[in-house]
C-alpha cells in the first residue's frame, strides 16, 4: 500500500495583472500541468493496460514511486516520486500550496532559483523519510510532492512571517504562526508513529531543508558559494568581446512596464529604495506597493538576476 505524504535563476519579468506579476509564473506553471498529468496518466489511462498479466500501473509505480531501501529503490526516485499523488485530494491540496505560497517566491527569487529550492527541498524530504521512517516503523513506499511543498511554506513563513493567512478564507492568521502550527503537528504526528498513511518524516524533511537553504541563502550559516555554484550560475563566455561591466542597481533607468518609455524624473534609485520596497512586501504585500515601486522593483530584479 503506498503511503502518500498528505496534502498539503531563468529569468521572467512579464506585464500581468498584478504589475508586473504573473499568476502561473513559469515554473509553477510546469509543475502544475505536469502533476495533473501524471495523476490523469496514472489515474485514468494506466489502468486499462496490463504486460503479460501485470497492470501496467503497478510496473510504473514500482519505478517511480519512492520505495524503501532495498531491492526496488532507485536513485531516481527521489525525483520521480514528487510528480506522482495518491488521489485528486492529495494532488489539489499539493498544488493548491504550491501555487499559493510559491508563486511570490518565484516572482522574487526568478525562475530558476525557485526550481532549484523546490526540487532540493523534495530530494531532502526523500532521502529523510528514507532513513528516518523505518527506524519507527513506517518504512513503506512514499508519493507526493508534499514535501517540497513544505519547503516552500517554510520559505514564506521566513520571508514573509507577518503576511496574514485566511483560515477557510475567513479567520486570519499570521504566516509564522500558521506555519510553525503546521510543522509542530507534523513532528507530533511522526514521533508518536500515527498510522494515517501520511510521509510526515518527509515533510519535516522538506521543511528542514528549505530552512538551511534560506539560511545559507541569508548568509547565516557558511555554504553560500555551493549556493551559487548550484543555482545554474551562467557559464563563462570565452569570446573575444570584452564583456560589459554589469550595471548596478544605482546605475540602472528604469522603464515604465506598460509603454516602454524610460522614467526620467531625475530619482536617483538606490539599493536602499529596492530594500525598503522589499520590506514594504513582507509587511503589506505586493498588492500595497505604488505603481512607481512596482516599476522599480520590477526592473531592478531583472538587473540583480
Amino acid at each position: 500500500m503506498s503511503q502518500d505524504e498528505g496534502g498539503v535563476q531563468g529569468r521572467f519579468y512579464r506585464p500581468g495583472m498584478l504589475g508586473g506579476f504573473s499568476f502561473f509564473p513559469p515554473v509553477i506553471k510546469a509543475l502544475l500541468i505536469i502533476n495533473v498529468g501524471v495523476w490523469v496518466l496514472f489515474g485514468f489511462f494506466l489502468p486499462l493496460f496490463t504486460y503479460r498479466g501485470v497492470p501496467v500501473f503497478s510496473l510504473f509505480s514500482e519505478y517511480l514511486a519512492l520505495w524503501p531501501l532495498g531491492t526496488n529503490f532507485w536513485p531516481w526516485q527521489l525525483v520521480t516520486y514528487m510528480f506522482m499523488h495518491g488521489g485528486f485530494g492529495h494532488l489539489f491540496f499539493n498544488m493548491f500550496a504550491l501555487w499559493m505560497f510559491g508563486i511570490e517566491l518565484e516572482h522574487i527569487w526568478g525562475s530558476r532559483k525557485f526550481l532549484l529550492f523546490y526540487l532540493v527541498c523534495g530530494i531532502g524530504a526523500g532521502l529523510t523519510n528514507l532513513l528516518v521512517a523505518p527506524l519507527v516503523g513506517q518504512a513503506s513506499p512514499t508519493v507526493g510532492a508534499s514535501g517540497a511543498v513544505f519547503g516552500i511554506l517554510i520559505a514564506f513563513g521566513m520571508l514573509f512571517p507577518n503576511r496574514p493567512i485566511y483560515i477557510w478564507f475567513l479567520l486570519p492568521i499570521r504566516a509564522k504562526y500558521l506555519i510553525a502550527g503546521y510543522i509542530g503537528l507534523e513532528l507530533f504526528y511522526g514521533i508518536t508513529g500515527t498510522s494515517d498513511g501520511i510521509a510526515h518524516f518527509a515533510h519535516l524533511g522538506g521543511a528542514a531543508v528549505g530552512f538551511l537553504f534560506i539560511l545559507i541563502e541569508n548568509r547565516r550559516i557558511p555554504g553560500r558559494r555551493w549556493l551559487e555554484a548550484l543555482s545554474f550560475s551562467r557559464p563563462k563566455q570565452h569570446s573575444s568581446v570584452v564583456p560589459q561591466e554589469r550595471t548596478e542597481v544605482k546605475d540602472a533607468r528604469f522603464y515604465d512596464i506598460r509603454t516602454g518609455e524610460p522614467l526620467d524624473d531625475g530619482t536617483e534609485v538606490t539599493q536602499q529604495m529596492v530594500d525598503d520596497i522589499l520590506d514594504k512586501i513582507s509587511r503589506e504585500g505586493y498588492q500595497n506597493l505604488t505603481e512607481k515601486e512596482k516599476q522599480v522593483l520590477n526592473e531592478a530584479s531583472k538587473r540583480i538576476h
